[in-house]
Order: structure tokens, then sequence, then C-alpha cells
């Protein structure tokens, strides 16, 4: 048995006004990811536990069917991803690059910066604030790492995209307990020297000139140290890989001992590969027994409010990656299981994350569905699957009762 879990990021929504009180999902046409819960099961998945933050490490873990508890913090998964082993006595920390305007945080991205410019910015920002404790590491677009040492993970830090318009003192980061005070002025200064620093580098110049939102600050956010996870085939017997365009996904994938399949053109975006990715998927059920699919693209056109990009995210995934994907499968007559999910949703309205159960749609070969019409928040509460909590998703994905 082959199968594949297609992620949707951010795409499950609350009710639009201006859709009369309907999601993206419900008025997107997307008739191949209807199929899928109209011949196989339905149902809803807690993806992040009542105490945990609403972040994609926790609810991708979830979704992989680990206790997020256990692997808290995004930077640490960004750095394996990246290459950076950090050591025992290491905190890592995501690093966004963004833009501030009139004190308050405009937005998350630096208007999604590019790759050769945030590089250059992070490599200037290591030239004038790393030491032998402080590291920058680049990464992708505006998502970047810091690493400090000796330092505490106990903070309480704000994600950039959860607190656009939030004053920036306001949600400057904190001690989480009094041996982490310490760290957080650390890292309170290190933001604050940034915006000196990065005000009139030659790269925000020229977005400035050209009509872009500068990226005049960093945002550490998430820390965490180096986790201790069992693999995939460690507990199910099975071999792994992950496509993505996003670190965080590709670190789990690492952590999971899964492959990563890089793909031309995955960008993150609307624009990403998404026949690309379908024809990577299907060549990696040649010699792996799953594959995890991951598109960013509903979530930051939830983060940037753009309700028609949006919908149009959520029939790009339909069109150009479920459809080849599902064809593929029934053409090389592949006994599978395709399981279609978000990993949180991503209000259009608010343009942050959000905690609410998410839709499920399990399709598996030769096997009866609930002839439920639609994918969507609302048609799967009638589904057989139910309520799933923990590992209950990828348990039933794999038909295990136990592991």
């Amino acid at each position: 048995m082959k199968y594949v879990i297609i992620i949707g990021d951010g795409m499950s929504d609350f009710p639009v006004a201006s859709l009369g009180g309907k999601t993206p999902l419900m008025v997107a046409k997307k008739p191949n990811i209807d199929k899928i819960a109209r011949d196989g099961r339905t149902g809803q998945m807690e993806t992040i536990p009542p105490e945990l933050p609403t972040g994609s490490d926790v609810a991708n873990l979830s979704v992989l069917g680990y206790d997020p508890r256990l692997c808290q913090g995004r930077g640490v998964i960004e750095a394996v991803s990246i290459g950076v082993n950090l050591s025992e006595d290491e905190v890592a920390m995501r690093c966004n690059l963004i833009c501030i305007e009139n004190e308050r945080v405009k937005n998350h991205s630096a208007g999604h910066i590019s790759n050769e410019e945030g590089h250059k910015l992070i490599h200037f920002l290591n030239e004038n604030l790393s030491s032998q404790r402080i590291r920058f590491y680049p990464g992708v677009s505006y998502r970047h790492l810091l690493v400090i040492k000796d330092a505490s993970a106990k903070l309480e830090t704000f994600p950039p995209h959860d607190n656009v318009g939030a004053n920036v003192e306001e949600v400057m980061i904190k001690g989480a307990s009094p041996d982490a005070f310490q760290t957080a002025q650390e890292v309170a200064e290190l933001v604050k020297k940034s915006w000196a620093l990065l005000e009139n580098h030659p790269v925000n110049v020229a977005r400035k000139t050209s009509g872009k939102d500068p990226a005049n600050s960093i945002w550490p956010w998430s820390p965490g140290k180096k986790p201790k996870m069992k693999t995939f085939q460690e507990r199910f017997g099975i071999s792994a890989a992950v496509i993505s365009a996003v670190d965080l996904i590709k670190g789990l994938g690492i952590y999971a001992g899964m492959d990563i399949i890089e793909v031309k053109g995955a960008t993150g975006l609307s624009d990403t590969n998404y026949e690309g990715k379908a024809r990577a998927a299907l060549e990696a059920l040649r010699n792996h027994d799953l594959v995890y699919v991951h598109v960013e693209a509903t979530d930051e056109a939830g983060h940037s409010r753009d309700l028609g990009l949006k919908i149009r995210c959520i029939e790009y995934l339909d069109d150009r990656l479920v459809r080849p994907i599902f064809n593929g499968i029934e053409t090389l007559g592949l006994e599978a299981s395709i399981a279609i999910l978000p990993d949180h949703p991503t209000p259009v309205e608010h343009g942050n994350h959000a905690r609410a159960l998410v839709p499920v749609a399990i399709w598996t070969s030769g096997k009866e569905g609930d002839s439920i019409d639609r994918f969507d928040e609302e048609s799967v509460v009638k589904g057989s699957l139910g309520l799933m909590k923990g590992d209950k998703f990828i348990k039933t994905l794999l038909n295990l009762e136990t592991v």
C-alpha cells in the first residue's frame, strides 16, 4: 500500500462576511478534492492541542503523529533543514525579516523579500551583530535563523504573522521564567540594533526607491532546543519522503527520517510549481511507502488577507496538484490512500493562524466512502472518521490499531 498526505497549509477558514458566511473552501471550485471526500472517508482533526501555540510546527507534528510537546520551536526544526547542526547548549529561533512602520509591525515578510536580498541582509547582520555565542543563518525569503549558545529557551515570543499592526514594544520578546530574563533582554537588544543597521542598507534603499516594503527589522521567535524523535521507519516500518518549499517542513521530515525531495520552482507562494510537486510525488512513490506533500500558498494568501488569492490557491491545489496525483495513482494501478487536510486555519479576515478543528478526507482504493458531497469545514462533520486527536489520524491512514 502507498500513502500520500497532501497539506494545504492554512487552507481552512472561518465564515467570511463577503461570502455570505461561507468559507473559501465552500466556494472554491475543487472537484478533485471533493472527489476524495465523496469517495473516501471524512472527519475532523485537532492539530493544535489547547495548551500549545497555533504554529505550523505544532500542527504538522500532530498530523505526522508526533507529540508536539516533545519538539517545540520552529528554529530547531528549520535549523536541521538548512544544515545547521545544533549542540545541546544552543537555542535556535526562527528569525524573520519584517517591515516596521510607525513603530508597528506592518508585515511579517518584508513584502516577501527575495532570497538574494534576504541573504545579503543576514550576512550583513552577521558582520555586525554575531559573536562567539550569537550567529545568524540565511534561509529562504524572509525566513532565517538565529542561534544563541548558553541561552534559555523559556521565552515568550510573538509570531509576526499573528501580530500585524501591533505596537512593536508591546510584542517584544519576554522571559517566561526568571532564568530567561537575560536571554530575552539580549535578543530584544539585537532586534533594536538591527533597526539602525538595516534602515539604510543598500538593499532597503533600493526596495524603498522601487515602492517596496523595506526589511528594516529582524524578529526572532519560536525558540527551542534540539529534539529527540523516532523516525517513521522506527515507528511504523515504512519509508517516507517529504516535498515542500518551506524549511520548517523539510526539517520535520529530516527529524522523522524522511527523504527530502527538492522541486525546481517550488516557492511557498501562489506561483509555486504545483505540477512539479505532483510529478515528484508520483516518482517518489516508486521507492517510498509514504509521501508528504506540503503546499504553503494558501497560508500566505491568508496572512496577506487576500480572499480572492486564497480561493485561487485552493483551486490551483485542486487542479494542478491533487488531480494529477489522483490520476497518476490510478494510471499506475497503485493500491493507495490519499489524505488531504490543512494543518490549521489561517482566517483571511484576520491574517493569523487560528485554533480550530480542521477538515480531513482520506480516500483508499477499493474502500467504500462516506458519500459526503464536498470537502469543507462543515460537510466533513457528518463523516465516519469523527474527531481525531493525537496520533489517531496517522494510525487511521496507515490502518494501524496500535504502534
